[in-house]
This record gives C-alpha cells, structure tokens and sequence, in this order.
C-alpha cells in the first residue's frame, strides 16, 4: 500500500507534493521521493525513512517544477528500503520519464523475464520499472479510442505498456511537459483528483487535498487515462472491464477515516461496521476501548448502539508508526509495544470491550490484551470490525503467504486462546458488505478467498 500525489500547474510544485505526500504518510513509511518538472528537465530526490525527517529544504530547491508526482512506499514487491524508492526516472525515446506507483502487478515475474530475454536493462526488483521499461516495446491503438493530435506521440506507448500488466495499479507518469495518469480497469486502488485554482492534483486519497485547502473534484475511474498539459486536460477509456473491484481493506484499515474513496467517506463506512458488531454482540462489558487508531471509528458506533462508554484505555504514541506496515514481524513486535500505553485510570478492575479493524497475524492483539490484562482489566473481549483474514492479497498488500494469516491455521475459539482473550467475535462477512453500496463491485479475497484475478501458479478461487 503506497501514497501516490500528482500537481500540475503550479510555480511551487515539489513544495504542493512535498505537503500532499506527507498527508498520504500512513501509506507508506519506508522511503519517499519527488520528482518535478521545470518543462525543461525532470529532477529527482529519493531518501529511505519519513517525509519530514527526510526531505530537507534544500531537498526541494533542488527540484523545484511547475509539475511534480510524489510517493511514499510501502514494499509489497521488491525489497524494501531506498534501493526501490520511487519514482522510478528513466530516459526513453520519449525523453526523461518518471512514474509512481500503488498498486501490485500479478504478471511481474512473467513481464521482467521476457524483457530480459529481449535484452532489456532492468535496475529495480520493483513491478513499477515496468510501467517505464515497456514503454519503448511497442505501441497500441486501441478501436473506437480518437487520439487528440497531440497525445498520439505518449499514448499509444502508455496503452501498449498498460495492456500488458494484469493486477492493480493507480500510476502517475511525469514527462518533461506533461502528465499522465491511469488507474486498472478494476479499480482496486483509489485515486482521486482535486482542484486548488488553476492547480490540478491527484491523490491516493481525498485528505492530501485538505492540508492544501484545495477542493476535491471527482474520482480517477477504473480504466481510465489521463493526459495533463498546457492545453488542459483529456480522458481516455482504453480498456473496458466488465467488473469492478475496489479493495475494501482500503475501508478497513489503510485509508484515513476523513478520506473519500470509492465513493464513499471512510469514516461513515467504518462506523457502520462498529454499529453492526454490536448488534451482532450480546456481551455485557463495563467499557468500550478502541485501538488507536484505526480500531477509534468502529469503537465510536459500537459504543453508541450499546449505550456503553467509550474511554481511552489504551494511549498512543504518536512518534511510531504503523505496526502492520513494518517489513518484518520482529519490527512490529516491538512497534506494538513502543506504540501503546495502557490507561490503567480506566482499565482497573473493568470488564473492557477492545475493538479492532482487524486481526492478521494475532501477535498485536496478543500483546494488547496482555497490556490491557496487566494494567487491571478484570476481563478483555476482544471484538474486530471485519471477518477474518483468511486470504493472502496478491493485490499490493503486505498478507503474501497463507501461513501468516492465523485464521489460516485456527478456529476462532483457538485464536481466543492464543490471545489470552475471555471472548473474541469478528464482523461477519455479510455485514461488512453491507457496510457498501454495491458490494458485489469490491474485492473481499482477504475475507472471503474469492479472488478477481488469477496469479499464474496458484490456485485461486475465482470470482
């Protein structure tokens, strides 16, 4: 799960992504970079770690642009760290191209062998060096698509590159002069677009828009193609899909709860899971305590529908990332315990209800309710506001192997115990559909081990 923002049109490009990525911060922790356009060259700066602590303002004079793209990342395909850091800048025949990239391709391994074969240089272990390498492969025009005049130099090239991926992908590519943005046929990863006067901006999620109090305009649509330049903008329909599927983990957990994506407000869809765990609950508890944060909203309905107090017994420290975003589980063992601190003013001797967005791999919420346990808990039920996780994403989240999902290897009361939890209920699948208009258009495979797109040696249970 990475953060992708684009802006075009403006005299202080980097300094809008550099804000615009640093509100996509949650997405990825591992590296950021920019890259920006004066119309004349294409710069770029890439360091590993967090934007504020990375980015310096020397950083950005150096690439300052009247257009930028930006990215902060999270590896789910290729090795972490500043090796794979994007954007990714190449010179092809189209001249200095850079692209960003959310989103997990299920053919890398096939396309990355047959460029080799042909004898093509690849630099990354990353799929995003795709969307530049098979630029120069060859060209497509697909029926019924009328090039504007001038696009027939870029496009054809980005639809040739674009027709041979198969997975997820939101992408910006940046030229010396333009821009061009894409989004799957499928729409697995959100992308929106926002408007700040004559300033054109894209983001993986709708609150990189509010730090620059710009306004939100619409969402990118699966399948589509834009083209940015000084002559405005046009939109393209390449390829056509005849079924959607938005990620709904996007809902769960990744995106932030003031987001809009999928034509949803994050929040309202994350609240309605927590009202529909407790009507789906009959336990009797003294308090409702959320996990900061992501496990906050759910907890807000939960508490509201059983009239029950919602306290924070458990506090966090702002200063640590995201545990389940760390690259390895050794990391997010101790960022769980650098990242919370329980409350015993209101924990001791209650009966507490902790609510979750989730539980992977069980080891966070083993160590909360032991937490919760030692700072004077009487009881912890531990209650999760989405089913269970029983099928690896192969989509661009970091879930690779079915051996890590602990829903994989227990049932549910084996997982209570592993826990160290007196009771343990997830969301049912139904509810969390219901959570969505038009569920039948989402991808639910982490719960439901359905799948919308086949990873060629696998057996997958398809949509």
């Amino acid at each position: 799960m990475c953060g992708i923002f684009g802006v075009f049109n403006s005299e202080h490009a980097e300094k809008y992504a550099f804000y615009g990525i640093y509100a996509l911060q949650h997405r990825g922790q591992e590296s950021v970079g920019i890259a920006a356009s004066d119309f004349e060259r294409v710069r770029c700066i890439k360091k590993p770690g967090l934007v504020l602590e990375s980015i310096k303002g020397e950083d950005l004079q150096n690439v300052r642009g009247y257009s930028a793209i930006a990215h902060v990342r999270y590896s789910t395909a290729g090795d972490p760290g500043a090796v794979n850091a994007q954007p990714i800048v190449k010179e092809i025949s189209l001249g200095t191209c850079a692209v960003v990239h959310n989103g997990n391709l299920v053919n890398y391994p096939q396309i990355r062998a047959e460029l080799q074969r042909e004898g093509v240089s690849l630099e990354y272990s990353s799929d995003t060096e795709l969307f530049i390498s098979l630029l120069d492969r060859g060209e497509l025009y697909p029926k019924g698509v009328d090039l504007h005049p001038l696009d027939r130099g870029i496009l054809p090239k980005v639809f040739y590159a674009l027709s041979k991926v198969r997975g997820a992908y939101s992408l910006i590519y940046l030229f010396r002069e333009s821009m061009v943005v894409a989004r799957d046929p499928m729409g697995f990863r959100p992308l929106l677009m926002g408007r700040l006067r004559d300033t054109l901006l894209f983001a993986s999620e709708s609150c990189a828009f509010d730090i620059l109090s710009a306004e939100l305009w619409r969402e990118v649509k699966p399948g589509e193609v834009l083209v940015v330049d000084k002559h405005g903008i046009r939109s393209y329909f390449p390829f056509t899909h005849e079924r959607r599927a938005f990620c709904i983990f996007e809902l769960v957990y990744f995106s932030k709860p003031e987001s809009f994506i999928f034509g949803s407000w994050v929040y309202n869809v994350r609240k309605r899971m927590g009202e529909l765990l407790a009507i789906e609950d009959s336990v009797e508890v003294d308090v409702v305590v959320p996990v900061p944060d992501s496990g906050l909203v759910p907890a807000i309905g939960y508490a509201q529908v059983k009239g029950l107090p919602l306290e924070l017994g458990l506090i966090r420290n702002h200063y640590v990332g995201r545990s389940f975003i760390q690259p390895t589980q050794e990391l997010r063992d101790i960022k769980v315990l650098m990242k919370f601190n329980p409350n015993r003013a209101v924990l001791e001797g209650k009966r507490v209800l902790v609510i979750d967005d989730s539980l992977v791999r069980g080891t966070t919420s083993k160590k909360i309710v032991s937490m919760l346990r030692r700072a004077g808990a009487r009881e912890v039920h531990m209650r999760i506001a989405s089913p269970p996780v029983i099928g690896p994403c192969y989509y661009g989240i970091d879930t690779p192997t079915r051996e890590e999902l602990i829903a994989n290897r227990m049932d549910i009361e084996d997982i209570r115990k592993f826990i160290g939890a007196d009771s343990l209920v997830y969301l049912s699948l139904e509810s969390l559909r219901s959570t969505v208009e038009s569920p039948q258009e989402y991808c639910d495979a982490c719960f439901s081990n359905c799948y919308p797109i086949s990873v060629e040696g696998r057996a997958l249970r398809m949509f």
